[in-house]
């Protein structure tokens, strides 16, 4: 097993030891079939979705207190019922339908469903589409539990819809696709894998055989004149899965909130290492090859390809902007107002979590939110002010 890259990251019990010594076996494996080598997007794949021992598809706690990190719908009410006053927008310019794509906890789903009871705007299915059938389970018995009468309108899906009308959501979904590693030295191009030495896993170079995604590589090198010596991520998944959504797309719009940037700023001369991220218990680190299986790994979002491969998709870019601007244009200061001040055991908590969500020092900035839709006719409120489409 590889070494931790920090001593102060707290130490596995010994059932999720031997957990992460079952997937490293499986990745030595894959390595092994592979010819010694795999690309760190292969790798990623499996540390986070490998059936049965990935992070995403055992059975450990991730969001929330007691998990690795706190997603927004974690931190609080508002957040599901202020993304539910656009979710009703997006449904009443198409259809009255609901995709959320990796639902976490289900808190997401239950806030936002119980917003659009109190709105009068129920969608007439609300479909999910999530890898773990752990996470299934759980978002099942909290759903139950909140909101038992407005079970039989929520649906588990194994894959997208051939066909969807309505309003698609994913929170901190593309931080999570897997990644490519490329790095730019001397005009040379060479992506960084995975493979097996002595002590374990290890980075090793090789040149890039893929031809998308050495397209994609000369494209960034010749956009943004990148310095000698630089590291980056480019998230080919991440294409793969806007271009399956807008063929699916009939009418209506799809939500992605996630921590990133415009490809200027993403790739900007002094981020040379990229911004590959690993979460354990509440502590970031940047070592991939920590404990896989119980650690997230994630990258930050390049928004402008995001937009640019909906559009070359055929899809609309209805708005760019960052999370303060989108929940305030929804009215998310309005909802604490629900709240009156006296009661302070209940307002002075809701505003705090306001407060992070909407902060440029906390969520406010760092997250974004992007819009791309197809035959919607009216502008969303949540990009009436603060359009960041400039930065794209």
């Amino acid at each position: 097993m590889t070494p931790s890259p920090a001593t102060s990251l707290p130490e596995p019990g010994t059932e999720a030891a031997q957990h992460s010594a079952r997937l490293i076996d499986t990745i030595r494996h894959e390595i092994a079939a592979q010819g010694g080598w795999i690309s760190f997007a292969r790798y990623m794949e499996l540390a986070l979705y490998a059936p049965g021992l990935g992070y995403y598809t055992a059975g450990a706690h991730k969001f929330g207190e007691s998990g690795d990190f706190i997603t927004a719908p974690e931190l609080s009410p508002l957040f599901g019922r202020t993304l539910a006053r656009q979710i009703a927008e997006i449904m009443a310019g198409s259809a009255p339908h609901i995709l959320e794509l990796g639902a976490g906890s289900g808190k997401l789903a239950a806030d936002m469903l119980g917003e659009l009871e109190q709105l009068d705007c129920l969608p007439d299915s609300y479909d999910i589409l999530e890898v773990s059938a752990d996470l299934r389970a759980r978002q099942r018995t909290l759903l139950h539990q909140r909101l038992p009468h407005l079970l039989d309108r929520v649906h588990w899906l194994e894959s997208l819809p051939e066909t969807f009308s309505g309003a698609i959501v994913a929170n901190e979904v593309l931080d999570a696709l897997p990644v490519h590693l490329v790095h730019w030295q001397q005009g040379a191009l060479t992506e960084t894998g995975v493979a097996w030495a002595e002590h374990g896993l290890a980075r090793e170079q090789r040149a890039i055989s893929d031809s998308a995604l050495l397209h994609a590589a000369r494209h960034i090198d010749n956009t943004n004149k990148l310095p000698d010596h630089y590291v980056s991520e480019i998230c080919l998944a991440a294409r793969g899965l806007i271009n399956s959504l807008s063929g699916r797309l009939t009418q209506g719009a799809m939500l992605f909130i996630d921590y990133g940037f415009g490809a200027r700023e993403f790739y900007h001369p002094q981020r040379n290492t990229g911004t590959l991220m690993c979460h354990y218990r509440h502590r970031a680190h940047d070592d991939p090859f920590f404990l896989p299986g119980l650690q997230d790994i994630t990258a930050h979002v390049n928004f402008t390809d995001i937009a640019e491969c909906g559009i070359d998709a055929g899809l609309e870019l209805l708005g760019y902007t960052n999370q303060a601007f989108f929940l305030i244009n929804n009215g998310i200061t309005e909802l604490l107002k629900d709240t009156p001040p006296e009661k302070l055991l209940d307002y002075l908590p809701l505003s705090s979590q306001l407060q992070k969500l909407t902060s440029p020092a906390e969520m406010g900035e760092l997250f974004k939110v992007i819009a791309l839709g197809k035959n919607m006719t009216q502008p969303l409120s949540g990009f009436a002010r603060g359009d960041l489409s400039r930065l794209l």
